[in-house]
Formats: C-alpha cells, structure tokens, sequence
C-alpha cells in the first residue's frame, strides 16, 4: 500500500506540462479512455495509437519518477501470484543459429537487454508441453539472473539417448529454417538441450520423459523390439533412410531396424498426389521403382507404400507419403471408402446456355465467334483476366463473363500442395480484408475472383487458398523456361530460390517445380503462372513470352513506357513482324489478377480502406502519391483522397501516417528481433 499511495501522491503533485511529450500523451489518452462521456473510435483499442506511446515512453532515458513506481507496483503484484513462482526458469548458456539444418554455436550473441520491463512475465518466453499448462520460461531481460525466486533448470545434463557426452541447454536464434527433435515429430523449440560435437538436440519436454528400452508392436515386427542409444546409421527397415536424427529400434537376430518416428507409419492412407488410396508394403517385387512423389529411386527390400488399386503402379517412399504438404495424417485403416460427390459447376437450360453456381440470377451464352475484336477491358470474373481468345460464356443481362474453362472449372478438388480437399469460392464483393487475401503459392491476390479454399483451418487459424491459375497448375509441367519438364518434389521445410525470376519468396507453401534431371532448376509457382501469350491493344497478333537470352546483344525498347528493355530478361514479344515488345509489368500491371469495383479494408493501416480504380490511360493518368510518377497501368489504387499505382506504393505510404516508430523501438529493446513493417499486410 505504501507504494501505491507514493504513487498517487506524486501523479497529484504532478506537473503534467514538464513530463516529456510521450509519457504526457500517454496519460492524456489513458484519461480520455476512462471517462465514460468521451467518445473513442473502436479502431484506436487496438495496438495502432496506444501502443507506440508505450513504446516511446518505457523506452525514455532517464526513467521519468512515475513509471519507476509504477513498474515497482507491477512487479510487486507479480511476485504475490504463485502460478508465476511455479515457472522452471530458464538460462541457456550457449546460442546456437540453424544453417541448412546444422546448428552452429554463435559466439556473438548478446543475452541480455539491460531493459527492466523486460523482467515482467509479460515479456517471458514460455514453454509448455502439449495440451499442458506451461512450465518453464525465459526472461529475454536478464537471463534468469533477477529470478531467484524460481526454481532453475539445469544448465548441463547426461541423458540415456546420448550417453558419450553431456547436453548443454541452447537459445535458437530466429531462423526461417526448422528442424525436428531428436526424439518427437515435434520442431525444436526456442531453448532446447543440445550437444556442438553431436549436433544433437533435444526439446525440453522430452528431456523430462524417462526413455522407452523396449517395445511391443506386432504391427511391424513379431518380436519385441530393443532401444539403441547409439547414433549408428543403420538403414530403417521401414523407410530405408540412414539418419540418425531421431532414436531406433532394433531385433537382432532378425536384422529388423526401425525409427522411433517410423513405428507409427500408418498402413492404409490417401494423399493428395493420387486419387486411390495406398497402403504399407514392407518390400516391392523385381523391378525398378520411382517414388512418385520425389521421383528418386526406391530400394525393392525396404517398405514403402503402393496404390491399393489393381494394375495402378502408384508407388511412393514412406517419409515421402507421410509428408505434411500431401498426407492429411488420417489413417484409414478399417474405413470404408466412400465416393466423394461434387455438385456441377452449372446447370445446362438448352444448347449453349448454362445457369452458373457464380451467377445463378442470370443465364450465361455461349460465345464461339473467333473473329472478335479484342477489347481490353473485357475481363473474365474468375481468373480476372482478359479474353485473349477461344470461347467464353457472356451473361444474357449483363456484363458478366467466364472462359468457358473457367466455367467448368470443378467445385472441389485435390492440389497437389496441399493435403485436403479445396473448394471452388466466388471472389469477394465487398471489402477484403488485406491481411487475408494473398494467395497460398504465389505473390498475388486471389479474392478477386474465383479462388479455391481449405476449409480446415490450421493450429495458425490460417486458411490455405489457390486463385486458379496455381490451382491448376500440375505435374508434370512443360514449361517454356526450361528443357526438362518439371515435377513438385519440395519437402515442406525446403525453399529453392526460382532460376526465373530469382527469388527467393515466403509464403504458407514453400513449393516449386523442380527438375530432377538437372537438381538445380526451380520454378516458382508466380512464374510457372505468367501467361505464356497475351494480347495487346494496339497489336493484331498475340504476343508470346521471351526468356531472354544471355548473349543477345540486340536493343529492345518497350512500346509503353518506351524505356529500354534487359534483352537478359523475360519480355513479350511479337512473333510476326510487328517488332512490338513491352515490359511484362507495363503490360500486366505490378499487381496481376485484381480487378476494378474491388476493396480492402487494412487494420494495419488504421482501418484504411483501399479501393480499385480503372485508369483510362488518358493524358490526366494520376500521379502517384508515393513514387511521384504517372500510374501507367490498368488499375489505380485510392485512399483517403490520394491515387497510387500498385500496392506496394499505396502500403509504404500509408505506413507513414501510422507512427509505428514508438512501437518498433519497444518491441527491439525486449529482444524480440527485428520489427519489420510489412506494406503488403
């Protein structure tokens, strides 16, 4: 109480006007907050105003008198609830960063952030097992040293499955990379026990189970099977690998081999590759078999799975089938098979005209009549492109339109990326929300038009989606950028950077099609999507896709913008004697696949609404708020009053009217990494 009544004292003898600006804004929003008969917009009770001025003023030096005491009372409330008290601290001694799978030992890592709040259980790192409370933390602040009042976790162990040398507990660094424990399916956590001459590394949780010497399962062996220690490569009788990332279990006198994490390989199963189930072989018969999913060997005297179907020679490696980007994890086992019904995408009323699921109040006709004028602004409402060529289907009363692919376009499927079953949705008519928009697989928006979606969330709450043009995309793929057709053999932690356009991209999925006959060429699913031929309003003939070439010494200038074109990369090009040639960005605009009538709506950006604007590509093109330069595409974008040529602009600028300074400023000094601020939310 003593503290308490310090601090209202000293708030009351206060001179507001001396306090430094952020704490004196704090005060006066935390005010407005609490008076009952002031009005405060909804938006503002998220992080967007309130949480920069905490930023600015926990991070103010000297500490101004009041938030001194005021940290003091937390701190004493904190120590007086026991859940906290309960906690195992935490103190890694060693930092370790995650190179192409190896752990390596980094000397330069700085533990501690000399910051006091860093010390509130607010900011501690917790571990927990799962579907447990938590049990251990780490303080970021001090490391453990300012908590003696917790118990400790020992800093260096001996553990049954690694005997040779002791494991010493290790912070990971943030890395884009993961990798599983030795002794659970489970990622390594943030702090973990670890051995630099083993590169052995093991979770905390499992640390704390006693080891399993021996186990029963006469659903792969009959005899009992024995725990070995030992970090032998022997090869698994189950899925023929040698690694040693995880325990195995042996019987000796029947050379029987298998990995802790191999005895729960299911028998029957159905992945996204194929369309029949498959199931468990402990060998194959005389032959040469491919994994079809990674296309490499398969060895005939290990286990794998094969298609349960007569006269299919579906067959596939055990880790390949199991894989988390094609199996479900369900084991179907006993289940009875049922056929999976999908309704038509339309119903057919007479020849050539059809009532569309997308558009059920009104019919569509079909348009066959190749001669037409191309016309620019004629765009097809599921893949938001325009019609090029080859038939499409106009509705009767209005100015909706489909390719005729595009109207078959089937009302579920299975992707080869992804483990369940997608279904076909309508794009969006009102506004999106920006965050949720990008596709699964490539760098460009999908809820403008037709998309395909999971409906099972994951542990993230987060919905896998495809626009159409990736959903489908399959395999094998002949690409004009390459000799060899290609084949989506990415494991789901692995990243290619693209040979195309390259980069190296983040998305939910990582895939790409990969040669398997050169192992060095990857096509990134934004690239394998471009259109291969497109139209352009001022030419008669189709324009195809060039990749450039490396020794070309020709000059190429781009008819839009009429700035000099990389003959080294792609462009488009007239295979007549036009000499057109145009930038693939000039042409198709920086942002692909959104469509003029749309919006978003940004919570990152205050709640800023984004609208789609059609450019008429007059002499009064806008200029654009951020770049400064005429917006030289198809769309503009709009936003309280201003225009921008691309989403990239319109984010960069709107960051700015958010003071997002304070915030990434506290968020560095408590050792949270770097603070970036995406402009595609």
């Amino acid at each position: 109480m003593l503290l308490i009544t310090q601090t209202i004292s000293f708030y009351n003898s206060m001179d507001l006007d001396s306090q430094p600006e952020p704490l004196r804004k704090l005060i006066s929003f935390i005010a407005k907050k609490a008076d009952l008969d002031y009005y405060v917009d909804p938006l503002l009770e998220q992080d967007l105003e309130v949480l920069p001025l905490f930023g600015k003023t926990l991070s103010l030096e000297p500490e101004p008198e009041l938030i001194s005491l005021i940290r003091k009372i937390v701190s004493l409330v904190i120590s007086m609830d026991p859940k906290w008290k309960k906690l195992i601290s935490l103190c890694p001694q060693v930092a370790v960063r995650l190179e192409n799978g190896i752990l390596h030992v980094d000397e330069e890592f700085v533990w501690e952030t000399n910051d006091k709040w860093c010390c509130f259980p607010l900011f501690w790192l917790k571990f927990r097992s799962p579907e447990q409370d938590a049990t251990h933390f780490f303080c970021r602040g001090c490391n453990g040293k300012n908590h003696n009042e917790n118990n400790k976790a020992p800093v260096e162990i001996k553990h049954p499955l690694h005997p040779r040398h002791s494991l010493r507990l290790a912070l990971l660094r943030k890395s884009n990379e993961t990798r599983q424990c030795y002794c659970c399916d489970v990622s390594l956590q943030e702090i973990f026990y670890y051995c630099s001459a083993c590169d052995y590394a093991m979770n905390i949780a499992c640390v704390e189970k006693p080891p399993v010497y021996s186990i029963d399962h006469s659903k792969w062996h009959e005899h009992t099977l024995a725990l070995f220690p030992r970090q032998t490569p022997f090869a698994c009788s189950l899925c023929s690998l040698t690694h040693t990332s995880c325990p195995f279990y042996i019987c000796p006198p029947c050379d029987f081999v298998a990995h802790q994490r191999c005895i729960s390989l299911p028998r029957v199963i159905r992945i996204s590759r194929h369309p029949h189930r498959i199931s468990f072989n402990h060998s194959f018969g005389q032959g040469d078999w491919s994994c079809c999913v990674c296309r490499r060997k398969i060895d005939n005297d290990y286990g794998g799975y094969s298609c349960i179907k007569e006269g299919c020679s579906y067959v596939a490696h055990s880790k390949c089938a199991t894989q988390k980007n094609v199996w479900d994890g369900k084991e179907l086992e006993g289940i009875l098979e049922e056929d999976e019904k999908v309704e038509p995408p339309f119903v057919r009323i007479s020849d050539r005209i059809i009532e569309h699921f997308s558009h059920q109040h009104h019919h569509l006709r079909l348009d066959e009549n190749t001669g037409r004028d191309y016309d620019v602004n004629k765009l097809c409402q599921a893949c938001i492109m325009p019609i090029y060529s080859g038939n499409f289907y106009s509705c009767m009363q209005c100015d909706y339109i489909l390719h005729e692919k595009c109207a078959n376009l089937s009302r579920k499927m299975h992707h080869p990326i992804h483990p369940h079953m997608l279904t076909l949705k309508v794009g969006s008519r009102g506004l999106v929300e920006h965050s949720v928009d990008p596709c699964s697989a490539c760098p460009w928006k999908c809820k403008a038009g037709f998309f395909y979606e999971c409906e099972q969330q994951d542990k993230d709450e987060y919905l896998f989606k495809l626009h159409v043009q990736c959903a489908t995309m399959s395999e094998p793929l002949v690409h004009k950028s390459h000799e060899h057709s290609l084949f989506l053999t990415s494991k789901p932690e692995e990243q290619r950077r693209c040979s195309v356009c390259k980069k190296l991209e983040q998305f939910s999925t990582n895939e790409t099609f990969n040669c398997i006959e050169c192992d060095y060429f990857a096509l990134c699913f934004g690239c394998a999507t471009l259109p291969q031929e497109v139209r352009y309003e001022h030419d008669k003939h189709m324009l195809t896709l060039s990749y450039g070439e490396e020794t070309c010494i020709t000059t190429y200038w781009c008819d839009i913008c009429e700035q000099e074109i990389d003959p080294k990369e792609r462009f488009y090009t007239c295979g007549e004697y036009c000499c057109v040639t145009l930038h693939i960005e000039c042409l198709l605009g920086q942002d692909l696949y959104v469509k003029p009538g749309s919006s978003w709506i940004s919570f990152s950006f205050n709640g800023e609404k984004i609208y789609v604007r059609a450019n008429d590509h007059h002499m009064t093109r806008p200029i654009c708020s951020h770049c400064k330069k005429r917006c030289p595409h198809k769309i503009v974008l709009e936003s309280s009053g201003s225009k921008f040529c691309s989403t990239s602009c319109v984010g960069y600028f709107l960051s700015t009217k958010v003071n997002t300074a304070g915030h990434r400023e506290y968020l560095q000094r408590r050792g949270y990494g770097n603070y970036e601020f995406s402009a595609l939310t």
